[in-house]
């Protein structure tokens, strides 16, 4: 009949005369494929801890600063290792919000919610390792610097990160300590799980989004 609406069974289309319309549905997830299991996850860590270690000695003129709110788990760790290798020596660490520094801080239409700032020392001529789980854009990495230099003026400032997406940078920013390197499409997301806070063991996940017809 014309100008009435069928639905083409088995195709997800609807179909109108004299027009076609098709209606699709969210986003869906592919299954994860896994990045790197539980093994090959403490053994990145163990390596970064170690160039780390390396590189600062027993980080009396140095610290990790996580960022906000996902580089906080991996400074944890990183800290916990890097302690374990310096015979209970514990390296100085602290926690950094970023919330007020985002260059989209002012675009979006939802109120942003801030974290804690935790620094019980003065950056001041400190050679910093600034640490987060994933660098992508670059953008939160601009902005950690940004805030940190809100507290002193450190001698240096390096960057921590257990996965670098490099083909998706934004910004000139670079990681000197890198986990893995991941080459992946802005539409995936690389979830780094933790065991102590997102249950299950610790990994890092792909994930691919695709869209299907409804």
């Amino acid at each position: 009949m014309s100008g009435s609406l069928k639905y083409e069974l088995g195709k997800g289309k609807h179909l109108a005369s004299p027009f076609s319309y098709r209606v699709f549905s969210r986003p869906e997830m592919h299954p994860a494929k896994l990045l790197i299991n539980p093994l090959q996850f403490r053994l990145t860590l163990d390596r970064l801890a170690h160039q780390l270690v390396e590189e600062h000695g027993d980080f009396s003129e140095s610290a990790l600063i996580g960022i906000q709110p996902r580089g906080v788990h991996l400074a944890s760790r990183l800290r916990q290792h890097i302690q374990e290798i310096l015979g209970g020596i514990e390296p100085r660490h602290g926690a950094l919000d970023i919330t007020f520094f985002r260059d989209d801080f002012r675009r979006r239409t939802e109120p942003l919610m801030a974290a804690s700032t935790h620094l019980d020392f003065t950056v001041e001529g400190l050679k910093v390792v600034i640490v987060d789980d994933v660098l992508f854009t670059g953008r939160t990495i601009r902005a950690a610097m940004d805030a940190l230099l809100a507290h002193g003026r450190p001698e240096t400032m390096e960057l921590a990160v257990l996965i670098d997406r490099r083909f998706s940078r934004e910004l000139p920013i670079e990681a000197k300590y890198v986990g893995r390197s991941v080459d992946s499409l802005d539409s995936q997301k690389v979830r780094v799980l933790w065991s102590d806070h997102d249950g299950g063991e610790d990994r890092v996940e792909l994930v691919n989004p695709t869209e299907s017809n409804g």
